[in-house]
């Protein structure tokens, strides 16, 4: 199987509701994190806004925020990042009407022959064949290695493991992993794997639990805000092993967001959630692939964050491909349901999609 990105065809801006179309509404913003009534707000999906006679694509989007215009483009912005009198796109709808138009069938179908009006589990569930899923990925984790940036985003699931910990090491360590994102626990089982070899008292192997294991990852956090980082942890106490590990050995980027429930935690954890937004963006919108492991919370923030397609540097419009997996039918459902709608879930034991992925590109 051979990899190639879709063709991303642009709307014909001559036909006659475009260029009849009238300019976009731009109101300024009222106050300081204030839009003005009837604000427009995005999707995921490419939208363009007709200003001075001219149809201008955001490069970069979100769902759920606003456009703005500035210095000849248009900026989406979170609701909390306007200012007053930033110039603010108004309009509901998504027609051309009002000169903004939403764009969700641009890239060329994937997919061939038209679907039937009736058949069977076309839903994807734990019922689901997977196969020709992870054959789709290991191509375009291959072709996103060279051209692309790959952003996965873990739950502490992931770290339980031995095998899986191992195997999502090897990712990081061959150039397939460009960002993490996750919570403290994450880091803070996988550190007390390569601390302790337990996670939350378990052992990695085993999965028996040991003697006074409850302590083990409060130890851990407890030594690393000792040593007073991470990688100073990792240097100190003789860590060798792990995905934190990997992490900071390949200088891949980690963003580690805080719950109200964690314990600690680790110093790198942003406690400001929205501190902590503002470093997950700055890893998605350099993503063209985003895959989600066992993590609801940090999958449905992720997703909320993650745009269809990508503007690259020469002007090109490609989509962006997002996954989320876990065992829990109600996890990748309640993603899509909260709008990241070009979501493709697999629903399976994220320790064996992991190790399934590592050998499927034979590492």
């Amino acid at each position: 199987m051979s990899f190639s990105l879709p063709h991303f065809t642009s709307p014909d801006f001559s036909a006659p509701r475009f260029s009849q179309a009238p300019d976009a509404l731009l109101v300024p913003s009222p106050k300081d994190k204030v839009a003005p009534e009837q604000y427009h707000a995005t999707t995921i999906f490419p939208e363009y806004f007709k200003i001075g006679g001219r149809w201008l694509l955001a490069k970069e989007s979100r769902m759920d925020c606003v456009a703005v215009y500035e210095n000849g483009e248009i900026s989406i912005r979170e609701f909390r990042r306007l200012k007053q009198g930033d110039l603010v796109v108004v309009g509901r709808t998504e027609d051309a009407s009002q000169g903004i138009f939403v764009y969700p069938n641009g890239f060329a179908a994937e997919e061939g022959g038209p679907a039937e009006a009736f058949a069977f589990r076309q839903g994807r569930s734990r019922e689901t064949a997977y196969s020709r899923d992870y054959d789709s990925l290991y191509e375009l984790l291959r072709h996103e290695k060279e051209h692309g940036y790959i952003t996965w985003v873990l739950g502490p699931a992931c770290a339980f493991d031995h095998d899986s910990r191992a195997a999502f090491s090897k990712l990081v360590q061959n150039g397939y992993v460009n960002a993490l994102l996750a919570g403290n626990a994450l880091a803070t089982h996988d550190l007390e794997a390569g601390y302790r070899k337990t996670a939350l008292g378990q052992d990695i192997y085993t999965q028996k639990s040991q003697p006074n294991g409850h302590y083990n990852h409060i130890d851990t956090i407890n030594r690393v805000r000792m040593d007073g980082s991470i990688p100073a942890f990792i240097e100190k106490e003789g860590i060798r092993d792990g995905i934190i590990y990997s992490c900071v050995q390949k200088q891949v980027p980690f963003v580690l967001v805080g719950s109200i429930r964690d314990d600690g935690p680790l110093p790198e954890v942003y406690g400001d959630v929205y501190e902590g937004q503002n470093a997950m963006r700055e890893c998605v919108k350099k993503s063209t692939t985003v895959i989600c492991m066992a993590t609801t919370l940090h999958s449905i923030a992720t997703g909320n964050m993650t745009p269809s397609y990508r503007v690259l540097a020469d002007g090109t419009v490609r989509p962006v491909y997002f996954y989320s997996v876990d065992i829990s039918e109600f996890s990748v459902n309640k993603l899509r349901d909260r709008g990241s709608l070009g979501v493709k879930t697999i629903v399976t034991n994220v320790q064996d999609f992991v190790v399934n992925i590592s050998k499927g590109l034979g590492l």
